[in-house]
């Protein structure tokens, strides 16, 4: 059956609730969560890296090519394009103190990339004006899934793309494959009644959990060749970083800061013994159950 026509009023109240939920990510983006990203780069990115490496390992391009990052954050990826394909790489980001970070990078340990080899834009890539055709691929690590309207967003990024264009992003597959993810609002739920559930297909870190839905949008927004594969991934946290990760990422961390002293000393105890089969020495280990997503834009 055909999806029902929506009209008047209708209509502008499901735009309004977009529109509220792309200003909801930017402030979250632009607040705590950008600020824990900025802070704990170095952790997050060597926690991340065994993806990136994969993802940058099946892009298939070369020296020169015009390579557009979704969601870069702090800009490892990008600038990870940058040296290791000699690619021309543009990172995205809605988030303020993550592009200031990744520019501040550039600044600091970038000197050996020629001067328009890597670029960073604060925008977000679901609405951002590109030039038309202007990349060879766009890749993702992690920053397609928080799209309000992500056919339109999708849309958007072939439109960006040359008619030889790839798409190659990586995506989190489903919550009970990824039980290390959600461990530290699990435990704290009976303490912490307030943190946010997670709502299928609603954007956020397992927006892209079902694979036929993420088919289906790439369809829809005139993506080719999709191909959608699971990749299991094996990633590493020092044990010395555990607390620091827990209290300040998902909904655990946007909702812990509000607690009064006694509650988040309760709330780090118990969440610090859900983790125990986790720690294995100096090392948290878990493994990344993903997506490895590719498209071709005609």
């Amino acid at each position: 059956m055909a999806p029902r026509p929506c009209h008047g009023k209708e209509q502008e109240t499901i735009m309004d609730a977009a529109r509220n939920t792309a200003d909801e990510q930017a402030a979250r983006w632009n607040g705590p969560a950008g600020s824990a990203w900025v802070d704990k780069q170095a952790v997050m990115e060597e926690l991340l890296r065994p993806i990136e490496d994969l993802l940058l390992d099946g892009l298939d391009v070369g020296p020169g090519a015009r390579v557009l990052d979704v969601g870069c954050g702090t800009g490892s990826t990008t600038l990870a394009v940058a040296r290791r394909l000699g690619a021309r790489a543009v990172g995205i980001d809605v988030s303020e103190p993550m592009i200031a970070a990744a520019r501040e990078r550039v600044e600091r340990d970038g000197s050996e990339l020629a001067e328009a080899a890597v670029s960073f834009v604060r925008g977000d890539a679901a609405d951002h004006v590109f030039t038309e055709a202007a990349f060879d691929a766009v890749v993702s690590r992690f920053g397609v899934m928080f799209f309000t309207d992500p056919v339109a967003a999708f849309a958007n990024l072939r439109h960006a793309a040359t008619p030889q264009g790839r798409l190659r992003f990586v995506a989190w597959r489903g919550v009970a494959e990824n039980p290390f993810t959600t461990t530290a609002e699990r435990a704290a739920a009976p303490l912490l009644p307030g943190i946010p559930a997670r709502e299928p297909d609603a954007p956020g870190q397992f927006a892209f959990a079902d694979a036929d839905r993420v088919h289906r949008i790439l369809d829809a927004s005139g993506w080719t060749g999709i191909d959608i594969r699971p990749v299991d991934v094996p990633c590493t946290l020092p044990t010395t970083e555990l607390v620091g990760y827990f209290t300040r990422f998902g909904p655990l961390g946007m909702v812990l800061p509000q607690a009064d002293e006694r509650t988040r000393a309760r709330v780090v105890d118990t969440v610090r013994a859900a983790f125990e089969p986790y720690v294995h020495g100096p090392e948290v280990r878990f493994t990344a159950a993903c997506w490895m997503v590719g498209a071709a834009a005609s």
